[in-house]
């Protein structure tokens, strides 16, 4: 069942919700190719002519469907604008409608509502592919409009009633509207979506980087000082040294002193950003979710009274957590819940199961196991289970006989 599913599963929401419209505009192609062919087939008229008007049909539903293909993709920004073929559908589509309206005229159609049909589809459905070429609302209402005066003043050269060129201009109105509505809608739609995923991959890429700056504006308040007086006391004892005082060598000892107290405190600004105090994570956490769009929240225990090295090791559980549901999942809400008795359970949900691999953990990159070696040299375990569309990483750590 995961081979069937898995080329639907690997796909994010947006790539899902763009399959979905490419397969709707394919669709429309059959729904045109099939509500025109038929009366075209049941018209009573010479062979060759009913035959040459069912390839344009054919041949106008293809160039739609490429038609809108071409322009999701250019409205996506993938290509440039497909001008030539849309010149082609629009000509075809207002060609082959005043054809069909010349061949009923001539007779060889005599079945007036039937050509009728197949002229009002030709431009509906050319008006549907035709709007992904444009761009705004203003542009596709004028299409439309023109498609609509345009009928009606090919039915007046045509020497049709005003009865009959009102018919056909308000026919082609509501068919080139609803096809102009539906292309011009999907097109929106899909638009928004890939606009809101690009901007939630920006605030994840934001929500890293001001970590970054955290770290590195930490680093800096804690080196500055020492190198500034590191430098001052070099540049004294190259001078001492020059004019052959001894008090050179205590400069250079003061030196070796403030240095080694330098060494002494980055590798505690390191110690302490990679093993942070476990309610500083978690409020790291939850800062860099909602910065990412993710409503996440904390229930339960804060962890402030647990042991240093459980603390420790659930801070990196709860950096690796929030880490793959930005990269790995789509989630729209993250739980964090942490529960202190005979164990320390820490437990973290969203709502964007991913692909298989991701959410298992069994990914190339993948920091769970990292995790579980780390739980286990304190007697504890990591669990991931999906259930209900919620993917849940949970981690237990033992307390008793864990010192504090």
């Amino acid at each position: 069942m995961a081979r069937l599913t898995g080329w639907w599963d690997r796909r994010s929401d947006p790539a899902r919700i763009e399959l979905y419209t490419r397969s709707s505009f394919h669709l429309f192609a059959l729904i045109e190719v099939s509500a025109l062919l038929g009366p075209m087939v049941q018209a009573h008229g010479p062979g060759g002519v009913k035959s040459a008007l069912s390839a344009l049909v054919l041949v106008h539903a293809g160039l739609c469907a490429l038609l809108s293909g071409r322009g999701l993709d250019w409205i996506l920004s993938r290509r440039e604008r497909p001008v030539r073929l849309l010149a082609v559908v629009v000509a075809l589509s207002a060609g082959g409608a005043l054809a069909v309206a010349l061949v009923h005229r001539s007779g060889a159609l005599p079945d007036g509502s039937q050509t009728a049909l197949v002229a009002v589809g030709l431009l509906g459905f050319g008006l549907g592919a035709a709007v992904l070429g444009v761009r705004g609302f203003r542009a596709m209402l004028s299409w439309l409009l023109g498609a609509v005066a345009g009928t009606g003043l090919a039915g007046v050269l045509l020497g049709l009633g005003p009865s009959a060129c009102v018919t056909l201009a308000l026919a082609v109105l509501v068919v080139g509207a609803c096809g102009a509505f539906t292309s011009g809608c999907s097109l929106w739609l899909v638009s928004v979506v890939w606009e809101l995923d690009a901007a939630r991959e920006a605030q994840a890429q934001l929500a890293v980087a001001e970590e970054r700056l955290r770290f590195g504006r930490d680093l800096h308040d804690v080196m500055g000082r020492n190198l500034a007086v590191i430098a001052l006391k070099s540049e004294l004892a190259v001078q001492l040294a020059r004019h052959g005082d001894p008090g050179a060598v205590e400069q250079m000892t003061e030196v070796q002193r403030i240095a080694r107290e330098s060494q002494r405190e980055v590798r505690d600004v390191v110690r302490g950003y990679r093993g942070a105090d476990l309610a500083v994570e978690l409020a790291g956490a939850l800062s860099v979710l909602r910065a990412a769009g993710v409503d996440g929240r904390s229930r339960g225990d804060a962890g402030g009274g647990l042991p240093v090295q459980v603390q420790a090791a659930l801070g990196w559980v709860v950096r690796e957590a929030v880490t793959n549901v930005l990269r790995h999942s789509e989630a729209s809400s993250c739980t964090i819940r942490l529960a202190a008795g005979s164990a320390a359970v820490l437990s973290v949900d969203n709502d964007g199961v991913p692909g298989t691999e991701a959410a298992t953990g069994t990914g190339s990159g993948s920091g769970l196991a990292g995790l579980a070696e780390r739980l286990a040299a304190l007697g504890g375990s990591l669990e991931t289970e999906v259930r209900s569309g919620v993917f849940r990483l949970t981690a237990r750590v033992p307390l008793r006989g864990a010192d504090v």
